[in-house]
């Protein structure tokens, strides 16, 4: 709960799953950073390769002995397109050495083993940067907190595979805790304390099979609208400005917002809104002058979510409490149209949703709580990837049996649809600083 509105300031409630991402590290002494990725989700990346020389991160100071750090642009030329992947792994040499955290570093041999799914919308670039950069760093002797690597992998998603994502995923990959949600406050990224899920409930994912990148068109667009929304709040619209407390939208009063709400525009073009506006201060976006944004979704979906993630919070913490079934369930159901109106908000205010994950999802609704089903809503960045299921658990926290069924028959509803039933992704681990770094010398 929370998504994308976790860079306008939100509450985010996200889980670690049973999936993980392992990363070896060997240093060499000639400067080089060769990677190779195995594992069952790897892909057509399976077996891949990329190598290039450390020398690649220096320029050479005209007329002097000196060298300066190139920029993330010239970078990324190096890396290339056709491995971005590896942009999530070199980009932590890069960040280490451009935050000022390390003036050198040596070259390694890095092996990559995910089992993790790709563009499934459960954080596989996350993970992949988080277990990247405990490796390098423990291998190279670098002492950091484990908000310090998340902010620092974020880094890595922004300047170097150019992706505009919050912080949400790299802090719960990094400080996630198993059978718990981690309750972000992404302003920046305060911990608010970890939500056990009450008895009888579990959380379980759907993949759809339509690939989902924070990297694509859809994302990055709907973030530079909340952006530009909240500067034309704070600016003002027809006369009429809107105090954003701390700069967040989600700090805004929902019924202080629904009174100016009609003042947005539905959609603007870059062009219009860098005339009368200026800079919408997102160092993570760039406004395009033709692009058309849509503002006013945008902007309420930042502002609503908010709402939607405490009351979410507020009714998982009342079926804790309660001995009572009836009222743990009756709590449940309260999660779940959280859930429900948060899906619907991505799709119909953001324009993220997509036709498979709306079939999940309202496949999920005309189940309901009398088959064990409570809510549902797409994960992630959205446009694809996996559905979040929030269901009755049994004894030992797997799914009951009137939920297993109901599951069941959703997936069987699905592939006749589409020709493919949806992977099921579940289970629970604990965030990389919950793990020992292993260190072998030989």
């Amino acid at each position: 709960m929370g998504g994308i509105a976790d860079y306008s300031g939100a509450t985010v409630l996200e889980a670690t799953i049973g999936a993980r991402t392992t990363v070896l590290v060997q240093p060499r002494g000639d400067g080089r950073i060769r990677v190779v990725t195995v594992g069952p989700e790897a892909g057509t990346l399976d077996g891949a390769t990329f190598e290039l020389s450390s020398d690649v991160f220096w320029r050479q100071d005209p007329g002097t002995t000196g060298s300066t750090l190139v920029t993330p642009d010239h970078l990324r030329n190096a890396i290339g397109k056709e491995n971005r992947w590896a942009s999530y792994v070199v980009g932590v040499w890069y960040i280490l050495l451009s935050e000022g955290i390390a003036t050198t570093l040596p070259g390694a041999n890095v092996i990559v083993h995910g089992t993790v799914p790709l563009g499934a919308g459960v954080a596989s670039s996350a993970a992949l940067e988080v277990a990247t950069m405990r490796a390098v760093t423990t291998a190279f002797g670098i002492d950091l907190d484990g908000f310090r690597i998340a902010a620092l992998c974020q880094l890595v998603e922004h300047r170097v595979a150019g992706a505009p994502c919050g912080i949400m995923d790299q802090v719960t990959c990094t400080l996630g805790q198993s059978g718990r949600l981690l309750a972000l406050q992404c302003q920046p990224h305060d911990i608010l304390g970890h939500v056990p899920l009450p008895a009888g409930a579990t959380v379980l994912g759907l993949d759809s099979g339509v690939k989902h990148a924070v990297g694509g068109e859809r994302y990055p667009r709907v973030r530079t609208a909340a952006f530009m929304g909240r500067e034309m709040l704070i600016k003002g619209i027809e006369g009429v400005r809107t105090e954003v407390p701390g700069d967040h939208l989600c700090n805004i009063d929902p019924e202080a917002f629904r009174a100016v709400r009609h003042h947005l525009p539905v959609r603007i073009t870059g062009g219009d809104f860098l005339d009368h506006y200026g800079n919408h201060r997102d160092p993570a976006t760039h406004i395009d002058r033709a692009t058309q944004y849509r503002i006013r979704g945008a902007t309420a979906h930042a502002v609503s979510e908010q709402s939607r993630v405490v009351r979410f919070r507020d009714a998982l913490g009342n079926a804790t409490s309660t001995t009572k079934a009836s009222t743990r369930e009756a709590a449940l159901v309260r999660a779940g149209r959280q859930m429900y109106g948060s899906h619907r908000s991505y799709s119909r205010n953001c324009g993220l949703g997509a036709p498979e994950t709306d079939m999940i999802v309202n496949l999920a609704r005309s189940e309901g709580p009398d088959n064990g089903i409570y809510g549902a809503k797409i994960t992630g960045g959205g446009s694809g990837g996996t559905v979040a299921i929030l269901a009755e658990a049994g004894d030992g926290g797997a799914l009951s049996s009137r939920a297993y069924l109901a599951v069941t028959r959703l997936r069987n509803a699905f592939a006749q649809s589409t020709g493919r039933p949806p992977r099921i992704i579940d289970g629970t681990s604990p965030g990389a600083m919950q793990l020992p770094a292993i260190i072998e010398v030989w």
